[in-house]
């Protein structure tokens, strides 16, 4: 995608059938104050099952759930690729 922009799924399996994240994270080349822990991601969005479970856009917005196995992959993954 244009100008650090990049959209995706993930599939993560989950009671044997595999669920899916779609995702969208605007990452730079640098690291920022801004950034998630100080990292690259500025902006970052999952919607699972049509629903948003995380929202960063230089900080929270929605934050992911502690609790929510899925939700923690998703966010480790992206953080391990873009962050």
């Amino acid at each position: 995608m244009k100008n650090g922009w990049h959209e995706g799924t993930i599939g993560i399996p989950k009671d044997g059938h595999n669920r899916v994240a779609h995702y969208w994270v605007k990452s730079y080349a640098r690291k920022s104050q801004y950034g998630i822990e100080g990292g690259k991601i500025s902006k970052l969005l999952i919607r699972i099952g049509g629903e948003t479970v995380a929202d960063y856009d230089r900080g929270w917005n929605i934050e992911p759930d502690e609790n929510d196995e899925m939700v923690q992959i998703a966010i480790a993954i992206l953080m391990k690729e873009y962050n």
